[in-house]
């Protein structure tokens, strides 16, 4: 691939994941958090589902496998997405986005714990970095909210999703994988949302935009982009751009919403770009991405 074009595709999926963000909380003046996140992905998992079944990609033969599907579908798509867009009433944009694309030193934690994976000590740098990072950009003012929790709440949830298919992804179609787990993570958000909120929603054009560019672009584009770039390079190097997506976070939440970004969030956030960079720059064993499947603040 040309130097330029792997240039506009990098820019492209990672402002397009990270923006997302800002988009998602402009959505939240029209929609209840769940709601809005439940329909994102129920009608992305549909377009999705569709294309595999024109493709005619091979669908999982057991319940066993479609189970799987269904597991990560829950941590993916439901917990992830779920936790994001309730983080995002209570904190910014930009702070979100720095909290949920923890998820990368996460998985370096998680995956020497439960699959005895090994990691490069530039990698294991990389977590001490990053961490560093987030004490210094959510520790510092001592002012701990719900939409926090629910950030870091998102990263476990990423990470452990990541892990998940590290383990179980061989097996499927990656078109397959992430077109019914979208669907499911986005029919259980939609249950959920009936369960634990009040659903509300005002239908006017600029709602509408606001659902179709998160399960068109944010979504669907955002995640055909990246599996094209990972497809055509280095996974592991191509993984590291991901530094990138945290940073059109806030850099979108300041341009489209007017968030003011704090000195301590800068500072935290450069050395999360530097943990997340060194974590995905050295793949330990085999070159493998930590990041995700499919991004889709």
């Amino acid at each position: 691939m040309k130097p330029l074009l792997f240039g506009l595709l990098v820019v492209l999926t990672t402002s397009l994941m990270g923006s997302s963000f800002a988009i998602g909380k402009m959505g939240l003046s029209y929609f209840s958090p769940l709601l809005l996140v439940g329909l994102r992905f129920t009608i992305a998992g549909i377009l999705m589902t569709a294309w595999v079944w024109m493709k005619k990609e091979p669908l999982p033969a057991s319940r066993q496998e479609w189970g799987r599907i269904g597991l990560v579908g829950l941590f993916q798509t439901a917990g992830v997405m779920g936790c994001i867009f309730l983080s995002l009433r209570t904190i910014s944009a930009g702070e979100t986005s720095i909290l949920t694309f923890v998820n990368p030193l996460l998985v370096v934690i998680l995956g020497t714990i439960f699959l005895r994976m090994r990691y490069k000590l530039t990698q294991w740098l990389g977590v001490l970095a990053g961490f560093l990072g987030v004490a210094i950009t959510l520790g510092y003012h001592m002012q701990w909210k719900a939409g926090t929790a629910f950030g870091f709440a998102s990263a476990v949830s990423w990470a452990i999703a990541t892990l998940l298919v590290k383990r179980w992804g061989k097996g499927y179609s990656v078109w397959v994988m992430t077109a019914f787990q979208m669907l499911v993570g986005g029919l259980l958000l939609l249950g959920m949302s009936v369960m634990l909120e009040t659903p509300r929603i005002i239908l006017n054009p600029a709602s509408v935009c606001i659902v179709l560019w998160l399960a068109v672009m944010a979504s669907i584009v955002q995640f055909a982009s990246w599996f094209y770039l990972l497809n055509q390079g280095d996974p592991g190097k191509t993984s590291a751009f991901l530094f990138l997506a945290p940073f059109f976070g806030v850099l979108t939440g300041w341009l489209m919403l007017g968030e003011r970004v704090d000195w301590y969030v800068y500072g935290g956030g450069v050395l999360i770009f530097i943990g997340i960079f060194l974590v995905n720059w050295s793949p330990a064993g085999r070159k493998e991405k930590l990041g995700v499947q499919n991004v889709k603040a």
